[in-house]
């Protein structure tokens, strides 16, 4: 499976993050073409891309991911997963502002372009069904230990994510998805997020979606045999004094195998 998105946050700012992601996705089950390949296989790799953007900064992530299966049923399987993971953040010191000048650590590199490269790794558990998943992974394992060149940000903290979602077709007309994450790290406020949506005959879905406190959004996209396109809109709330404005997301999902239907998450 192939997916991307690209995201544009807090529009109408100068500085505002932009993302752009891609990654594609192979299970090794699914190239013996026997039905229910992606249940059965044992093993699957990925690889990923992030580039984003805010300010003086500009990350480009790439990780590398291998995955195990454990059938625990008929249906349900255990995963076990590993990714290493390169990051390479370049500070742009002409696009600083005065009070980054100031900052002890970044302010040397004022008026100068610096990059740092980060090695680490990330780790990963999830019960899956076809109509339910639960899961935790932790990122920057290692706390970002293994840096190279200028190096201008401190360890990298651990993040712990969390998430479960279950969906059911209702009728042949109808289908309902719902998820949930749950995301941690030590430097920032938790975050909770959940997410609901509808697909009507299998060929377009509506949503809706809350970050508890912060952001509500409304989403919509279309089904296509092996392709989905989306968007989301997301408002925030009051108490995202930070986060005044807006945010827009594309996102573009791609089957290589089997049928659709694990793409309605």
């Amino acid at each position: 499976m192939l997916r991307g998105f690209v995201r544009n946050q807090w529009v109408g700012w100068e500085g505002a993050p932009m993302t752009y992601f891609a990654s594609a996705e192979l299970d090794f089950g699914q190239l013996s073409g026997q039905a229910s390949g992606d249940i059965l296989g044992k093993n699957a790799v990925g690889v990923s891309v992030l580039h984003d953007q805010y300010g003086a900064f500009a990350e480009t992530e790439l990780i590398g991911s291998y995955a195990s299966r454990i059938r625990l049923g008929d249906r349900s399987n255990l995963r076990l997963g590993a990714g290493v993971n390169y990051r390479s953040i370049v500070l742009d010191g002409n696009r600083m502002t005065t009070e980054q000048a100031d900052d002890p650590i970044v302010g040397q590199y004022f008026g100068s372009f610096s990059t740092m490269e980060v090695l680490d790794f990330n780790l990963g558990l999830a019960l899956t069904h076809p109509n339910y998943y639960v899961s935790y992974a932790v990122h920057h394992v290692n706390e970002g230990a293994i840096s190279f060149g200028d190096v201008f940000m401190e360890r990298m903290p651990r993040v712990g994510v969390f998430q479960a979602g279950y969906r059911n077709k209702v009728s042949e007309q109808l289908s309902l998805a719902t998820n949930v994450m749950y995301r941690s790290q030590s430097d920032l406020p938790a975050n909770v997020e959940l997410n609901f949506k509808v697909v009507l005959k299998e060929k377009l879905w509506l949503g809706g979606g809350h970050r508890m406190d912060y952001a509500n959004n409304f989403q919509f996209g279309v089904l296509f045999d092996r392709m989905r396109m989306g968007y989301i809109y997301e408002m925030p709330m009051l108490k995202s004094y930070l986060l005044p404005n807006v945010t827009h997301e594309f996102m573009l999902t791609y089957a290589l195998f089997g049928d659709r239907s694990g793409m309605i998450w």
